[in-house]
């Protein structure tokens, strides 16, 4: 979203707004890499991902698959269109998130999710809400 407006400092000026999607949602550090992503159609930031053994392709994990992309490694980094040919994509292997703002396969629960990827040191956290005084 770009917001244009009438700046009378600097005439043609144009500011943009950011508006932060809370899927990251501590202090721990960010690990990322580039993975090559299967043809799977359109995938979405915070998509989970798992690596289909046989191909080393990733594609959204899947818990009742056999190839390999039945366990959770990774974390979509943003959105990647495979409709038709596989993409380079990036992707978290490590840091904590938002599990509200995860996108999974209904074949997981957010509790399945959280204890598989635990030990990736992926950590999947709850919405975080402001104490009431």
């Amino acid at each position: 979203m770009e917001q244009f407006g009438q700046n009378q400092f600097g005439p043609g000026a144009k500011s943009a707004v950011f508006v932060p999607d809370q899927l990251v949602s501590g202090p721990l550090q960010l690990v990322t890499d580039s993975v090559t992503i299967g043809v799977s159609g359109v995938l979405k930031r915070g998509t989970v991902l798992g690596a289909i053994t046989a191909t080393g392709l990733f594609v959204q994990s899947k818990k009742s698959a056999t190839d390999g992309s039945e366990s959770p490694v990774a974390i979509l980094v943003d959105d990647v269109d495979t409709t038709t040919v596989v993409q380079t994509g990036g992707v978290y292997l490590m840091g904590e998130f938002n599990q509200n703002r995860l996108i999974f396969d209904a074949s997981w629960t957010a509790a399945e999710l959280k204890a598989a990827l635990r030990p990736l040191a992926i950590f999947l956290r709850d919405s975080i809400q402001a104490p009431v005084s």
